[in-house]
């Protein structure tokens, strides 16, 4: 082990003078957390939506005032022309647009239907979607109150049956998308940086010619292979112990569960993406090559492992295939300790994943690895 301590010792005063590294390494974490923590939020508040309104009745007005009053909708103008819509949805100043028939306060007033028309911008699909389902439900809540005031004034004393739902939200009561974004966050900047440093820092030793120099050395390839390795899995540690920091008092993300065990399945994650570092090093002949290759493995990963995208919605053999993603293992145990407060028990089969994909990956980067050096 003295061997592979002065190896590890000559990593971090390699990592101590390589300024750049040092600022990928302890600054560069912080940094995609807190540009992913708050560029990254699902909760959409405020879309833009234009009314045009052919009416302009007390009715009308009424109707419109509905949507900036719940919270979901920013009013954006009023107009007077059907073709005054096109500027807005053209330019993208408003994805949604509502345009009210004549004569429709008329027509409720009469107890007819009316059809109110929204015209919605597919380019901006996210936003146009939850758009559609905000005003389809003021619509009909809208439409329900004036049920409802046309059978009480009719009938004073009638007494309406009707279904209310209590509805109770259980480990995130807020509904902050911020709370599910941050704990995938760490999982993908852990990911990020091992493999990056892994596979950087062995590639970097071929590009300066100091690997022949580590092989003639009375080094065993199991000793340099734990020396190389060991110094990123500390730093993975201590990236873990920063991201949470940063989560818990920058973001106000709650730790439920046990900090010890994040801490104890974290390494189990690392497997898989320092044996992918250490791959990525053997099929490499500079750091540019290592980078592009890199980013090869991590997109679809964060694509395929639920980060973003549920995996529920991916049709079926893309489903198939997200079950050989380390990382979605990975997701499932540190939101789960964020914010479900669960046990290894509720998460033995992906702890149980993570160590059958670590070890099998690690242990192939190490044959090919040696073999190179051979």
């Amino acid at each position: 082990m003295s061997k592979v301590g002065h190896i590890i010792r000559k990593e971090f005063i390699q990592l101590r003078r390589d300024r750049r590294m040092f600022f990928i390494v302890f600054f560069s974490p912080v940094l995609q957390l807190f540009l992913l923590g708050y560029a990254a939020n699902l909760d959409i508040r405020n879309i833009p939506v234009v009314f045009c309104d052919l009416d302009a009745t007390r009715t009308s007005r009424d109707f419109i005032a509905q949507f900036p009053a719940s919270g979901y909708f920013s009013l954006q103008a009023i107009v007077g022309r059907v073709e005054d819509v096109d500027e807005y949805i053209d330019r993208g100043r408003a994805p949604l647009a509502i345009i009210l028939p004549r004569g429709m306060g008329r027509s409720l007033a009469g107890r007819e239907s009316v059809r109110v028309q929204i015209i919605v911008d597919g380019a901006e699909s996210q936003s146009a979607i939850v758009g559609l389902n905000y005003a389809t439900m003021i619509g009909l809540r809208y439409s329900r109150q004036i049920l409802l005031e046309r059978l009480r004034s009719t009938s004073p004393g009638l007494s309406l049956p009707r279904v209310e739902p209590r509805v109770r939200v259980w480990y995130n009561p807020e509904l902050r998308s911020r709370n599910f974004m941050i704990p995938g966050v760490l999982a993908m900047v852990l990911m990020i940086i091992t493999m990056m440093l892994t596979s950087l820092g062995i590639v970097k030793e071929r590009e300066l010619g100091t690997m022949e120099q580590l092989i003639v050395t009375p080094v065993r390839p199991h000793e340099l292979i734990l020396g190389k390795l060991l110094p990123f899995f500390l730093i993975g540690l201590v990236e873990i112990a920063v991201v949470v920091a940063v989560a818990v008092f920058g973001f106000g993300v709650p730790v439920r569960g046990s900090v010890w065990l994040l801490f104890g399945l974290s390494p189990i994650f690392m497997l898989t993406t320092l044996g992918l570092g250490l791959f990525i090093s053997t099929i490499s002949r500079n750091q540019q090559q290592a980078m592009l290759t890199a980013a090869f493995f991590i997109i679809p990963q964060i694509i395929l492992s639920g980060f973003i995208f549920p995996i529920e919605n991916m049709p079926r053999p893309i489903q198939w295939l997200t079950y050989v993603v380390p990382l979605r293992y990975f997701l499932v145990i540190i939101r789960g300790l964020f914010l479900k407060a669960v046990g290894l028990s509720a998460l033995w089969d992906e702890t149980a994943a993570l160590l059958v994909f670590g070890l099998a990956i690690l242990s192939l980067s190490i044959l090919r690895f040696r073999k190179k050096l051979e």
